[in-house]
């Protein structure tokens, strides 16, 4: 992933909100299919640049997890790309198994949670 020189550099590029968070999109690289959203601070974006495995910050345990630690359910980082304002990261990866906890391939995928569809 990133070298260890480079990273401050591109960690200052991310606009961190007042809690020092940045939201982090979460894509498939091969099809970019929406797999979850989840937190990041500035240690949490760091480890994911230098470890190359996605490293998120959960706000209700407080603690940082790198998904798949205990699922197995692993996301290698292919790249890492912030928006136009610096205040969003998307996270391109490679995921093994299930992205949402609930154990579906991706958190947006049921019918029952479309507040709007395309095709109606």
């Amino acid at each position: 992933m990133t070298q260890p020189a480079d990273v401050e550099a591109q960690l200052d590029k991310v606009a961190f909100n007042a809690d020092g968070l940045v939201p982090a999109v979460v894509q498939q690289v091969d099809t970019l299919e929406v797999l979850m959203l989840a937190w990041m601070d500035r240690e949490a974006l760091r480890r994911t640049l230098t470890g190359g495995r996605a490293v998120y910050w959960s706000r209700s345990r407080g603690v940082y997890w790198r998904k798949g630690d205990t699922s197995g359910h692993i996301q290698e980082v292919r790249g890492v790309r912030i928006d136009c304002d610096g205040d969003t990261v998307l996270l391109l990866v490679d995921q093994t198994g299930a992205a949402c906890h609930t154990g579906t391939h991706t958190c947006f995928d049921t019918d029952e949670r479309d507040l709007l569809r395309a095709d109606r």
